[in-house]
């Protein structure tokens, strides 16, 4: 592993526009770190200290060319709704020493998850849910951030506390700090709209300090943030003993997951659309080594900033020396030019923070779930007021919850359809969905595309046995879209499958991959692949069950009379697989069955007491003890039944050549079939061809002997 991996192989045409940038971001960083800084509950200086070291140690680490890391809105909320939770006051002894710990458990929770590879776990979180999340956290840090509006101190606590809050704080409104948060407030939004490149909250924050140096705005009530002395902060001590570590580990596990998931697929998104990659998993030690990093300054944690990313990509930096520079200019700031913060009127910086969190709500995201699931726009719903009104855990709990009722409730109702075929077309298609495709005579195609298992099992048998007719002859069902199979499926599968053998049906499962076979042999119903009823195609599985091909279908009368004309090509036959069977269907065990198979044949043939019984039909049934074999699989047989020749009983020793003679005649037919259809195989048939050669000689010696 690497340190600076983006700085590797530098270029110099890369410097200007990286210092550029560096400057831009540290710059809007001050405004925007400081208000999450008060969100979290910590002085409005500690977002200058999460804007040096945790940026630095990212990009030590970082495989992102763009991404820009620092104190955000997301670990900010979450950390300022626990300290709400715990009855905390902001900026407190108990709130300074808290807040730190939380970042030091994010931090050492993503190095676990580093450890265990656990980036993954991201795609157990639905975009619902975490929209939901995101959304309501932030809705609620902005009702926190309300009353500091009107000039009051901010709320605490979920929907019903901060709105009992805001009607309070009504009767005390500082008509001059509402005028100036809401002003900043609009011209931010309307900036946004109009001129998004423009850092506008840079040129609010500093009308915001000119008009307390010119209009003295502090003497008519707007309060201003504390003063700070310039300078770089101490080391944070834990204090183990002085924190709840069940609750600061809770919530450091939340920011870590959160983290993990915002960083790492908006890092991704940046990514592929800017052409190059990322180590994911590195990525994670980056949060981490910026989260602890955070810690370290007594900061709260920190997260990639999908904004600042934003405004690094409209600038053209190149590299996390972007992230260099604009650490190195914080710490300039922080070293020679903190006396403008005790300069700003808090409604300014309260307008800038909500201006911020309002691009948190995924308004967006919610409008376009209701317009295409409606069953995920009520998890959005749900995951958001679950936060609002019960805090961030119930919230994303509720989320989570109701996305695995959905999947379940969805699964429960799988998508499937009877399939038949066209005239005059290959291929099966669904009889609800085209008014040209009619039924097979005596043949039900049933299609069932999700995985099979406890929860939806009983549909396909429901669906099964109400289309079985009188005159069904066989049942198939087309699994190509079926990727596991659990023991409860795996059950229903064979009571299904015997109890249309007992009416006379031929039962059969098809298309699906072998893993399938694999689950099927493993949960006990492997003798469905041995009897047959396990098929690669529709069209063996017809094939088998003595179905005419090419099939004839059930159609209407006239519908009959207008096809005539088409002769057999109205009644199309599909299409042959040319993967084997045997390989398909036993996989690594295939060419034991086909040893067993020809020992099978062997058993047969010695029982004979003359040899002019085995005609050559009797061969090709032999051959086909296994119902409709594919080319290769059987040469593979044949190949195996000639090396057991020598083992004949000695009344049909003089027979053994006549008996060769016949299986040969079925390969040259074989092998002409094979060569129509596949010219490639013409080395593996000459190989084949020597063997036979050789086997023939032996045998011819042997007779020769007698």
């Amino acid at each position: 592993m690497k340190l600076f991996p983006t700085l590797r192989n530098y270029k110099p045409e890369y410097l200007p526009k990286d210092i550029f940038s560096g400057i831009i971001i540290a710059a809007v960083s001050i405004p925007i770190a400081m208000g999450y800084a008060q969100i979290a509950g910590l002085p409005a200086v500690y977002g200058l200290y999460g804007s040096v070291f945790p940026i630095l140690f990212f990009a030590l680490f970082s495989t992102s060319r763009q991404f820009v890391f620092g104190v955000d809105a997301t670990p900010a909320a979450i950390v300022g709704g626990a300290i709400a939770a715990h009855g905390f006051v902001s900026e407190s002894e108990q709130a300074m020493l808290y807040i730190p710990m939380v970042a030091l458990f994010t931090g050492l929770w993503l190095i676990l998850f580093f450890f265990l590879r656990a980036d993954k776990i991201v795609d157990f979180i639905s975009t619902p849910v975490m929209g939901g999340f995101i959304s309501g956290i932030a809705v609620t840090i902005i009702l926190m951030q309300v009353p500091k509006l009107l000039g009051s101190p901010a709320g605490r606590g979920e929907f019903l506390e901060l709105a009992k809050h805001i009607w309070n704080s009504l009767p005390y409104i500082n008509w001059l700090s509402l005028a100036m948060g809401a002003g900043a407030l609009l011209v931010l939004i309307l900036a946004k709209k109009y001129i998004p490149r423009f850092p506008m909250a840079i040129l609010i924050m500093v009308l915001g300090v000119l008009a307390t140096v010119f209009f003295h705005v502090d003497e008519k009530g707007v309060i201003l943030l504390s003063a700070v002395e310039p300078g770089m902060p101490e080391i944070f001590i834990p204090q183990f003993h002085r924190v709840d570590l069940t609750h600061a580990a809770g919530r450091g596990l939340m920011v870590a997951v959160v983290v993990m998931a915002e960083t790492l697929l908006a890092e991704n998104s940046f990514a592929v659309k800017n052409g190059y990659k990322l180590n994911i998993r590195q990525e994670i030690l980056a949060c981490a080594a910026g989260n602890l990093a955070a810690a370290a300054v007594g900061c709260c944690p920190a997260n990639g900033s999908i904004s600042r990313t934003s405004m690094n990509e409209q600038y053209g930096g190149r590299t996390q020396g972007v992230s260099i520079v604009a650490a190195l200019v914080m710490a300039v700031i922080l070293l020679t030019a903190t006396g403008f913060i005790g300069y700003l009127p808090v409604p300014v910086l309260t307008a800038i923070v909500i201006s911020a969190l309002l691009n948190v709500v995924e308004a967006h995201l919610a409008v376009r779930l209701f317009k295409v699931s409606k069953s995920e726009f009520y998890i959005f719903i749900a995951a958001g007021v679950g936060v609002l009104f019960l805090g961030t855990i119930y919230g994303v709990l509720i989320g989570i919850i109701l996305s695995f009722v959905a999947m379940i409730l969805k699964a429960t109702n799988p998508p499937r359809a009877f399939r038949s075929m066209v005239p005059g077309k290959s291929g099966y298609y669904d009889l609800d969905k085209n008014r040209f495709a009619y039924p097979i005579q005596n043949v039900i195609i049933y299609r069932f595309s999700e995985d099979m298992f406890f929860a939806n099992i009983k549909v396909l048998q429901s669906d099964i046995e109400n289309a079985v007719k009188d005159d069904t002859k066989a049942v198939i069902i087309d699994a190509e879209a079926v990727n596991s199979i659990d023991f409860t499926a795996a059950d229903a599968i064979e009571m299904l499958s015997d109890g249309l053998e007992k009416r006379g049906i031929r039962f059969y499962i098809t298309g699906h991959t072998d893993v399938i076979n694999a689950q099927m042999r493993h949960l006990g119903i492997g003798h469905l692949i041995d009897d047959g009823r396990v098929r690669r195609t529709i069209l063996a599985a017809l094939k088998d069950a003595g179905i005419e091909v090419p099939c004839r279908l059930d159609m209407p009368k006239e519908d009959a009379v207008r096809l005539e004309r088409l002769g057999d090509r109205a009644y199309p036959q599909g299409e042959e697989n040319t993967l084997e069977e045997f390989v398909w269907a036993f996989g690594k065990d295939s060419e034991k069955e086909i040893e067993k198979r020809a020992l099978y044949v062997i058993s047969l043939i010695r029982t004979m007491d003359d040899v002019v019984k085995l005609s050559e039909k009797g061969v090709d049934k032999l051959v086909s003890s296994w119902g409709f074999l594919g080319n290769l699989d059987e040469d593979l047989l044949l190949r195996s039944i000639e090396e057991h020749i020598g083992d004949f009983p000695e009344e049909l020793a003089g027979e053994k050549e006549q008996i060769a003679g016949l299986i040969d005649n079925r390969r040259k037919r074989l092998r002409e079939k094979l060569l129509k259809e596949h010219p490639e195989m013409t080395e593996y048939l000459e190989e084949s061809r020597e063997h036979r050669i050789t086997v023939s000689l032996s045998i011819q010696e042997a007779a020769q002997s007698l």
